[in-house]
């Protein structure tokens, strides 16, 4: 028998006694995890199955969104160990619940074509509320459709419209765009053009400045185009698709049709088909002084390049307020071309350690620095 599958089979009996005695597969498999030195990673939560984009509510609750199980989580940590005590499903049967953003009390949820809202949310864990219709004026279609939400520092919700298609010039201009609108729904606007797929955004802490990720177009090689980070210094502005991706690569259909000098260059090109999902930057006090106003970014990994890359988190890092360099962070969910974890979203909590949630492994991690 090869050295290779002799190995397999007894970590796969490892993994199944393990588990049989109380331990989930993310535990057992952390110790697999690099990270910079100074850095743990521990499991805050392995009971959330899906876990997607995360949102945090003022009395602590962490909230989850998902896509293919349609629920909504909410993760309490009622003894302050870092470890969410009890998982509270808080919605269920919605239509690709990816986005969850929280303000004044209510958490806000987006499904493929309406946003809805759960009103005084944290005092009815156990009796969620039937949710507010916010606004259901979105497109209806499933391809791209899941949702990144968050409130901006201008007190709108932002709600992105990925791109129905691989690649296309659709005549709806809510279309591969980022859209804005009032927390009651009201004023809805497209605030940036030319987004193929945007499942993470954030917004510099000291400039207020738009950033987000966006997501490659497939089918141009394994190596091609880039994954982009993206800076929105103000409205209007256009991003390229479906005419160029990455900062000088004509789309073979469609980058005849438009002049390449009215849309904005992506701040960072990233790597090529890793998904790039969520982004935060680093607001927290915990990690050391040169991590602080950077930008982590959750890798989802390739689905269709001959070998899989992204599948951890990397970090780019700033300079007066320009991205100047991309680097990993953490690695290890992607083993000898095989993931047993998704990296999705990130969260800094009130501590300052980062929050990760992983949507194939269906857990939280939540990573720490001590000296």
């Amino acid at each position: 028998m090869h050295i290779h599958t002799i190995l397999r089979f007894l970590l796969t009996t490892i993994l199944s006694l393990a588990m049989s005695s109380g331990c989930s597969s993310a535990q057992l498999r952390l110790a697999e995890i690099k990270l910079p030195r100074g850095f743990s990673i521990d499991v805050y939560s392995d009971r959330v199955p899906g876990a997607r984009s995360m949102a945090l509510g003022t009395r602590g609750t962490l909230f989850v969104g998902s896509r293919s199980e349609g629920k909504v989580y909410a993760l309490v940590d009622r003894n302050g160990d870092h470890m969410a005590d009890q998982v509270f499903t808080i919605a269920s049967g919605l239509r690709s619940p990816n986005g969850v953003a929280f303000r004044d009390g209510a958490l806000y949820v987006a499904e493929i074509s309406r946003v809805l809202r759960f009103d005084n949310i944290e005092t009815h864990l156990n009796d969620p509320p039937v949710p507010v219709v916010v606004n259901a004026s979105f497109p209806d279609n499933n391809h791209h459709g899941w949702k990144f939400i968050r409130f901006g520092p201008d007190g709108r919700l932002y709600v992105p419209v990925g791109a129905p298609c691989n690649v296309c010039e659709e005549k709806d201009p809510r279309f591969a765009s980022i859209m804005r609108m009032a927390p009651d729904g009201s004023n809805l606007e497209i605030f940036a053009r030319g987004v193929r797929n945007t499942v993470g955004f954030d917004w510099h802490p000291r400039t207020g400045e738009l950033w987000f990720t966006d997501n490659g177009r497939d089918w141009l090689g394994d190596n091609q185009p880039p994954d982009e980070l993206n800076r929105a210094p103000s409205a209007g502005l256009h991003f390229g698709f479906p005419y160029r991706h990455g900062r000088d690569i004509p789309d073979p259909e469609y980058g005849k049709y438009r002049h390449s000098a009215k849309f904005i260059p992506p701040e960072m090109e990233l790597g090529p088909h890793v998904a790039s999902l969520g982004m935060r930057f680093y607001t927290g006090a915990m990690f050391p002084e040169s991590y602080r106003e950077q930008i982590f970014i959750a890798e989802h990994g390739s689905w269709n390049r001959t070998v899989p890359i992204g599948y951890r988190i990397t970090l780019v890092r700033l300079r007066d307020n320009r991205a100047v360099s991309y680097e990993t962070f953490a690695q290890g969910w992607l083993q000898n071309g095989s993931a047993w974890g998704r990296p999705v979203d990130l969260q800094v909590m009130p501590d300052g350690s980062l929050l990760v949630s992983d949507d194939k492994a269906g857990a939280i991690y939540r990573i720490s620095y001590r000296k």
